[in-house]
């Protein structure tokens, strides 16, 4: 017989005394259960124990996630987090450096569990701030896990940064700005920094005025890649948090530095492969340089204002090798006439005034900045491009000042100008960081493409929107293959001619085809069932080969992972928690949790998940959100998942909802329902290659007058 539902069966263990196996009653207070647990080994002040969990965790069983015991659980009495924090304030306060190393090591285990956290720091808030201030003698393991301990109670969010003093920023900025430093301290003291930036506006500017950014650059010259992931996360919350006035003059800072350099040398092109962390923070950097675009991109051009006027004077120069004429050359109409037609064979729209061109935000001034820069530092191209197209009949010819507005304006989208970096994105570009001015020599090489994409489709002045089409695709397809140098994504357009994606294209549609004819609409229907069954048994394969996930919490950087996969025969889910991320399948005997199937009542995704409920910024990520999906079970228990990404979110969404003898709706599984129907089509009409299949059937034909013909078998 199963035990009740608001019943679960644990070994509990004692030091010095065999486990013990009882029943829990869920309904019963958690301190009457400890009372009884205390009584069967005859100990006293049962107010002082408390139950943990007997894994590599440690945490405590609080009336707030009891009901996440489950059946086969091993739990270990123990101290009370309040006495457990009483006892290691008193052994962080000895005298003996041996006693204080040890209580030190004991407490940064112990603050990673958010119950002993609020205990503590209910003690004393100050007190590992005031070991780091006013210990200046510590070094080694003893400053290292004074520093993890103090990392790990401020990670729950229960103390706020704004709390500490600018002698507790100076000694921590003082760890980072030694040139010979322990890494382990260096290493925290920089994840502290980043916190302190990134959750208070008052503490960035005490911070910034401790660190430099020429303070920092050494960490990125060394070899070990957690440094330099921190310290690039540094430089990072002091570019986001950054009054606007102030990110142009850091940008300068770090361009004098040579920071894009440096880490291009010691961090790109290092042999260490970039993990993920250091992808995300590269990513970041890279938007947050783009970002300084935005200004420009929305500032429109003042026609009246003769500095910027100029600009476009020295366009026309360049491009014509003409001076420009002084006021009493010729008349004030032929001059006009003159600046018109040169204005037309230019390529803008307003010829007579083509500043009005740049009003448009956006793009705004960045436009006109990228074709100064063009026409500056790759003039022969320029002057080519401009005379070449003058030279064609009206229609044909490629405008360039349209041209360049709105390829502006496409890069500016490509490269999502002005928005702020994703949480969990790492799709950064090394040929980004190649060049000083990378967007103008983006702009350079794109101008060009455009212009040779308008020749190859034969353009006229009415297929200007499909030739920018083409030019988008041509980008995008050249940027997923992820260039590592603009030479390298420039020799990637040239395979990715007007041609060559007239061919891609035909292929993709190829492998698309929709035919309406009925006799295939009913050979597909036929078909159909076969395919969902097939992605079924793929689904279910992959749930038997489970997934590592990442725990949530408040903190960016995580290190806490659990597993789950399926059972063979499809009817119980494993479970449990990791100490880091595994190198392939985790057997089942070492997943101690189960669910089974029978149990699971649905499946809820997004927003609906209890854990995407929860206040914090994180939970509000919209990402975030996309890949959460929980597991309604029993009385209104829940398993919840944060997928790693969107592919196994789909895989488990849709293995669990056939499990359960759902349908299967997932943009994956449409995905690969038309791929494999398409192909299983093709494959049984290959013998009828050229054969064009009526739309309707042949009609039947009429009776005949007699039935002599038919063979009388007898």
């Amino acid at each position: 017989m199963p035990p009740p539902a608001d019943t679960v069966k644990v070994a509990i263990e004692w030091p010095g005394a065999f486990p013990k196996l009882m029943e829990i009653d869920q309904k019963k207070p958690l301190s009457a259960i400890i009372k009884e647990v205390c009584e069967g080994w005859s100990l006293g002040n049962h107010e002082t124990f408390a139950l943990q969990i007997a894994d590599a965790t440690n945490f405590y069983i609080t009336e707030k996630n009891r009901n996440d015991i489950k059946n086969g659980s091993i739990l270990r009495l123990t101290t009370s987090p309040y006495q457990t924090a009483l006892q290691l304030h008193e052994r962080i306060q000895s005298s003996s450096m041996d006693a204080k190393l040890e209580a030190l090591k004991d407490l940064a285990n112990a603050s990673r569990d958010i119950t002993f956290a609020q205990e503590f720091i209910n003690l004393d808030v100050q007190l590992s701030a005031n070991l780091i201030c006013s210990t200046y003698m510590i070094f080694g393991d003893l400053l290292s896990f004074t520093l993890t301990a103090f990392v790990e109670l401020m990670d729950h969010g229960i103390v706020s940064w704004d709390t500490f003093s600018v002698a507790f920023i100076k000694k921590i900025a003082s760890y980072v700005n030694k040139t010979a430093m322990d890494t382990a301290v260096l290493q925290r003291s920089l994840a502290i920094l980043e916190s302190m930036v990134l959750n208070s506006q008052d503490l960035y500017h005490k911070v910034a005025q401790e660190i430099t950014i020429g303070q920092l650059i050494p960490h990125l010259q060394g070899t070990d890649q957690d440094i330099q992931t921190y310290t690039i996360a540094v430089i990072n919350a002091l570019f986001l948090k950054a009054p606007e006035e102030k990110r142009q003059e850091m940008a300068h800072i770090l361009a004098q530095k040579q920071l894009r350099s440096i880490i291009l040398t010691n961090v790109i092109r290092s042999p260490t492969p970039i993990n993920d962390e250091m992808a995300h923070q590269l990513y970041v950097l890279q938007v947050l340089n783009f970002n300084l675009l935005e200004d420009r991109m929305m500032t429109k051009m003042d026609p009246q204002d003769q500095a910027q006027r100029d600009i476009i004077f020295e366009l026309r120069r360049i491009a014509f090798d003409v001076e420009c004429e002084p006021n009493n050359g010729g008349s004030i109409e032929k001059r006009k006439s003159m600046y018109t037609r040169d204005y037309k064979k230019l390529g803008f729209i307003n010829h007579v005034n083509p500043a009005v061109d740049f009003t448009q935000i956006p793009p705004g001034m960045l436009a006109l900045d990228n074709m100064l820069y063009f026409a500056k530092h790759h003039q022969d191209a320029y002057i080519r491009i401009v005379l070449e197209n003058s030279s064609r009949e009206d229609k044909h010819e490629c405008p360039f000042g349209r041209s360049s507005i709105e390829l502006t304006k496409m890069l500016c989208e490509i490269l999502k100008v002005g928005e702020l970096p994703s949480e969990n994105c790492h799709d950064f570009h090394p040929m980004f960081f190649t060049h000083d001015r990378s967007f103008e020599e983006f702009f350079c090489i794109c101008i060009q493409l455009l212009n040779k994409t308008w020749k190859e489709m034969r353009a006229t002045s009415e297929d200007f929107n499909k030739v920018m089409q083409v030019v988008r695709e041509q980008i995008m397809r050249a940027l997923s293959l992820k260039p590592n140098s603009l030479d390298q994504f420039k020799s990637r357009l040239q395979n990715l001619s007007y041609t060559e994606i007239l061919k891609i294209r035909q292929s993709e549609r190829m492998n698309q085809e929709d035919f309406q004819s009925r006799p295939i609409l009913e050979l597909r229907e036929k078909i159909q069932p076969e395919i969902m069954e097939l992605i079924k048994q793929q689904r279910l394969n992959r749930l038997c080969e489970g997934t590592c996930f990442r725990k949530i919490s408040s903190r960016r950087r995580q290190d806490k992972f659990w597993y789950c996969r399926l059972s063979p025969n499809h009817k119980v889910l494993h479970y449990g928690d990791l100490e880091e991320s595994p190198q392939g399948e985790v057997p089942h005997d070492s997943l101690q949790d189960k669910l089974p199937v029978a149990d699971i009542k649905a499946v809820i995704t997004g927003k609906d998940c209890p854990h995407m409920k929860e206040k914090g910024a994180l939970k509000q990520n919209k990402e975030v959100l996309e890949l959460a999906f929980s597991v309604l079970y029993e009385s209104d228990e829940y398993l919840n998942f944060i997928a790693p990404d969107k592919h196994e979110y789909c895989v488990w969404t849709d293995g669990l909802n056939a499990l359960l003898g759902k349908e299967m709706t997932s943009d994956y599984t449409k995905t690969d329902m038309d791929t494999l129907l398409s192909m299983e089509m093709k494959l049984r009409l290959l013998d009828l290659e050229n054969i064009q299949i009526p739309e309707a059937p042949p009609p039947i034909p009429k009776e005949p007058s007699n039935y002599d013909f038919v063979y009388d078998c007898n």
